[in-house]
């Protein structure tokens, strides 16, 4: 796979903006870090979003997230390592990540409402957006994660 255009030095502008709205996401609306990380992963294996994947893997790691509870992610539905306030928060991600086939069903929204206000509701909602913009850029055009040279699988 070969990489289609290097998207930041394409359209800077463009990039800082979806940057600015990421930084927002992480540093201003004082959503709990593990919850941007489960939206951050789920969206992005949904996508097939490698670049990301690699990314949020990474950073749910550096972040102290056990690898059982990281590894799990994709099918949460089926481990019980998932609290109900996370898996409300899973299924939102899926059902906005799917957009065009769920239509954001009552049944994926009201289970937030147990757990989170209107405000933050809203705020989980731009970082399930944002996390989409990134995987549609990165997927777009390719972008190539890094290889770990030290442990390549066989």
């Amino acid at each position: 796979m070969q990489v289609r255009l290097d998207f930041p030095k394409a359209a800077p502008d463009a990039y800082r903006a979806v940057a600015e709205l990421d930084r927002y996401v992480r540093e201003e609306s004082g959503l709990d870090h593990q919850l941007l990380h489960l939206i951050k992963l789920r969206a992005s294996q949904i996508n097939g979003c490698a670049y990301c994947v690699d990314m949020h893997v990474k950073e749910a790691r550096r972040d102290g997230l056990s690898e059982q509870w990281i590894n799990l992610v994709s099918v949460w539905q089926e481990s019980p390592v998932f609290t109900p306030r996370e898996r409300a928060v899973l299924a939102w991600t899926e059902a906005l990540t799917n957009l065009a086939q769920t239509r954001a069903p009552d049944a994926d929204f009201e289970p937030l409402r147990d757990f989170f206000s209107e405000a933050e509701m809203t705020k989980l909602t731009v970082a399930i957006g944002t996390i989409n913009v990134w995987n549609r850029l990165a997927v777009g055009f390719r972008s190539q994660h890094p290889v770990d040279t030290t442990r390549k699988a066989a």
